[in-house]
This record gives structure tokens, C-alpha cells and sequence, in this order.
């Protein structure tokens, strides 16, 4: 192959990384019963109003999907075979990894958990949590074996229950710990409060910070922030706070969301960049999707729960409202949006894209922000979201881990996965808060002139007469 071949045969593998065909399109909007209207587009997702069975059908296959994806056994490391006797540690034993490595205690799982709980809830389906009650009941039947393995053994990160033996970071501690907390106050699964106790207590006491009590990292530099660490955090304090009722948890949940938007948000593009370190303060700026998706997931949960009295609910509230509207500008063509937001020519990304439908639609539910606009928003994020859950039930065009960087270059090339389990929890949220909003009674959703206007109750007549 020659010079100029090479190029472009690695030019295109790059693109593809990011680019997988989805749909099957050009659509046409069924909702357009006239046939032959010249004034009818055709669209590159399926540009209509969603079905209630559709998505209900979805996201039982990201379920079907997720049951078998995640296998609740130990086993030998060495041999893969099954450990029956647990009536003393062996050094060997491992809890058994899926094939597509998704790991049910880690913090994209607490997500799918989420997920989950949210399904059950709006479709009414057990199914749902039978997952979250499966993981639960093998958390809590299986802890004292692993802490007495490594009370033998010392294996420390090698231990398969060391998230929760041993906690290190927020991503070890807070998204799960928050999940565990949603499914204790429903009675899904058993009564996991001695987990909650010690990854509570990494949240609240032993998470690096900076000096105003705003979470911190160590990494990539001495004293960094991330804007993860906004969903990483703040959904525990909240959890916590509604469990406990200490309206501590509350404040330092809502401190963190504000002093954590003061390092990070853009006051002028109303965007979160991905992270800050204090030996550069003034460093450019990386509007890296997932970050903000992020960031208003914490801002929603949190608002899920903190008492409305709280003098920091309407800054809260306020932060969300802004950061959508700055995130609904910067929807693609195809209902999705970039890996970096402000850059077109960055790859368009399932995982934020599907936190921000969710919030999006969950924010209308809750009544902070207007249908109008918004809900069409939503819906045709839905449109593209719907296209990445694949026959099988995976989720495609996540971006895999991804650390706080400092170049773009890094950024536009992160690869996608259908095993990236960041973006199966989104989903099934996005999907289940879509079936809400369709169900909303205080919205009329209206198909005129080849698009949807979501009508809040009340919002008086329109006259569409000049169109007969």
C-alpha cells in the first residue's frame, strides 16, 4: 500500500472509532399521513412522536441485555471454575467477570441501577429491579467472605469487594452508595446500611478537598477538580441527607454544586469544562459532553430531594435552568450531541447525549423548566438516542473512560464501545423519563405544519387556520 493509501486507510479508521452507522434511514415521519406532501423532509433518526410500547420494548432488551452481561457468581481466578465452599478464604477466589468486563461495582453501575428503579417505577415492571435485587443480594450474602479473604490474604485492590472494603476515591464510593440508598427506601433488595456506613463515610470525611470543602482529586495534577466528581458526590449527600436527615448532607451537596460550577462553568458559553487544576487556573477550556451531562445529573438528583425551603434550592434550580438551555442550543441534526460540545466536527456521543434527554425530560416532569421547546428537545434526543440501542440491547457510541486532559486531540479520539456500561444507565433513565413525558396529563403534544409543539395545560388556543 502507498504513503497516500496509508493516510487515508488511517484517517478513516480513526473516524469510524466514533462514527459506527446506526440507523437505517433516510425516515419519514409517520405522523405525516399525507404521502405526497412536498413540504415533508426525511430525517436521519426516526423524526416522530415516541411510542410508549417502542421505548417500553427498548429498554427491556438494555434488561435482557444487562442480565446476562452481568453474572453474580465467584469463581477461581486460576481455573474459572465455580467456589461452592465459602466456609474458609481462598486467595483464588474472584467475583466472575462478564464477558464485555462490566463491572457491577462500579460506579457506572450505580447508574444502571438507577436506571433500573426508574424503569420499574414508571412502567411497573419488577423486572427491572429483579437486576438491582440480584446485585444487591449478592453484595450482601458475599461481603463477609471477601473481608475475611482479605483479612487472611491482604489482597487490597486484588480483592474483588475492595470498593467496598476499602474505599479510595468518590468513583469507588459515591455513585453506588447512592443507588444503595434509592433501593433501601424502597425496599428493593436487602438492607445494605453497613456498606452505605463505610462508602458514606468516604463521601462525607475522607475525600481529598480543597480548602473551601469543594471535592478534589490528586490527579492528573497535585490538586485537580473534575466535574465528575459533581455526580461522583453529590447524589450521596443527598441520599444521605434524605436517610439520615441531617441537613448537613444537604448543604455540603449543595456547596459542592456551587462551588464546584464556580472553578468550572462558563459564564459566557454556559458550559462546564471537564476539570481545573489550581497550579493553572487560567488553562483553556475542554467542553468535554459527558462532563456536563454530569453535572446537570447531579443538579437534577439533587433537586430530587433537597426540601424546597432550602435557601440553596433556587440557585440550584436557577444553575440547571441555565446550563439546559446553553446544552439544548447545541443539539445535532440528528437529536444527539458532540463529544465536545462546542465542536461540530467532534463525533456525536450516545452517553451525555442520553443524560442530557433524561434531564431534559425529567426537568419538564418536575415542572423547573417549560415543555415548550424543551420537550421537543427531549424528544428528538430520544429520536437519535433510539437508534444506538441495538437488537442485542447494547448500548452504541459510548466514549469509554476518559480521564481530565489537556488536549483536544485526546478528546476527539477517545473510541466508542457497545461495552462502555457508562452509557447503559443513562439510557434506560432517558427512556423511562420520555414514557413520563409522553403519559405528562399537563401536556399536549401537537403534530403541526411537520413538527411537535408541546402544549402546557392552560397555555390557551392556537389557530392554525391560515394552513386549511
Amino acid at each position: 500500500m502507498n504513503t497516500a493509501l496509508k493516510l487515508f486507510a488511517a484517517i478513516a479508521t480513526v473516524a469510524c472509532m466514533g462514527s459506527p452507522a446506526y440507523a437505517d434511514g433516510p425516515f419519514r415521519n409517520p405522523d405525516n399521513k399525507n404521502l405526497n406532501d412536498p413540504g415533508e423532509g426525511s430525517y436521519p433518526v426516526p423524526y416522530k412522536k415516541p411510542v410508549v410500547a417502542d421505548i417500553s420494548a427498548a429498554l427491556h432488551r438494555i434488561r435482557g441485555f444487562m442480565e446476562t452481561a452481568t453474572p453474580t457468581r465467584v469463581v477461581d481466578k486460576k481455573t474459572g471454575a465455580p467456589i461452592t465452599d465459602f466456609s474458609k478464604p481462598n486467595a483464588n477466589a474472584i467475583t466472575e467477570a462478564s464477558h464485555a468486563d462490566m463491572g457491577i461495582m462500579v460506579y457506572e453501575m450505580g447508574v444502571v441501577h438507577a436506571g433500573m428503579i426508574k424503569a420499574q417505577e414508571v412502567t411497573g415492571d419488577k423486572r427491572f429491579t429483579d437486576l438491582t435485587a440480584r446485585h444487591f443480594n449478592f453484595f450482601a450474602d458475599k461481603l463477609p467472605y471477601f473481608q475475611a479473604q482479605e483479612k487472611q490474604f491482604k489482597l487490597e485492590r486484588a480483592n474483588s469487594f475492595s470498593r467496598f472494603l476499602d474505599p479510595r476515591a468518590l468513583d469507588d464510593a459515591g455513585s453506588m452508595c447512592a443507588a444503595m440508598m434509592r433501593a433501601r427506601a424502597l425496599k428493593i433488595g436487602p438492607d445494605l446500611s453497613h456498606v452505605i456506613a463505610t462508602c458514606g463515610d468516604w463521601v462525607v470525611n475522607k475525600q481529598f478537598r480543597l480548602p473551601d470543602g469543594t471535592m478534589a482529586r490528586e490527579r492528573p495534577q497535585a490538586v485537580s477538580l473534575w466535574a465528575d466528581d459533581l455526580y461522583m458526590s453529590v447524589p450521596a449527600l443527598a441520599e444521605l441527607g434524605r436517610m439520615t436527615g441531617k441537613r448537613a448532607h444537604f448543604d455540603d451537596a449543595v456547596k459542592n454544586v456551587l462551588q464546584m460550577t464556580g472553578y468550572l462553568f462558563n459564564k459566557q458559553t454556559r458550559l462546564y469544562t471537564h476539570g481545573w487544576n489550581a497550579n493553572n487556573p487560567d488553562a483553556p477550556n475542554f467542553y468535554w459532553a459527558r462532563a456536563n451531562g454530569w453535572a446537570v445529573m447531579s443538579m437534577s438528583d439533587l433537586l430530587d430531594v433537597l426540601p424546597k425551603d432550602h435557601p440553596g434550592y433556587p440557585q440550584v434550580l436557577a444553575q440547571l435552568r441555565t446550563t439546559l438551555t446553553s446544552i439544548g442550543e447545541r443539539q445535532s441534526g440528528s437529536g444527539l450531541w458532540h463529544q465536545m460540545l462546542d465542536r461540530n466536527d467532534s463525533y456525536l456521543e450516545t452517553s451525555a447525549s442520553a443524560m442530557f434527554v433524561y434531564v431534559f425530560a425529567h426537568a419538564i416532569n418536575q415542572g423547573w423548566i417549560s415543555p415548550t421547546t424543551y420537550g421537543s428537545i427531549a424528544q428528538a434526543g430520544w429520536a437519535g438516542l433510539s437508534t444506538r440501542i441495538n437488537d442485542k440491547g447494547q448500548v452504541e457510541g459510548t466514549c469509554v473512560g476518559t480521564t481530565f486532559a489537556s488536549d483536544q486531540v485526546y478528546y476527539y479520539n477517545r473510541p466508542t464501545s457497545p461495552f462502555a456500561l457508562h452509557g447503559y444507565g443513562p439510557t434506560l433513565l432517558a427512556g423511562a423519563e420520555m414514557i413520563k413525558l409522553i403519559n405528562n396529563p399537563n401536556i399536549e403534544v401537537q403534530h403541526k405544519v411537520r413538527t411537535y409543539h408541546y402544549m402546557p395545560k392552560g397555555a390557551g388556543q392556537t389557530n392554525y387556520r391560515e394552513h386549511h
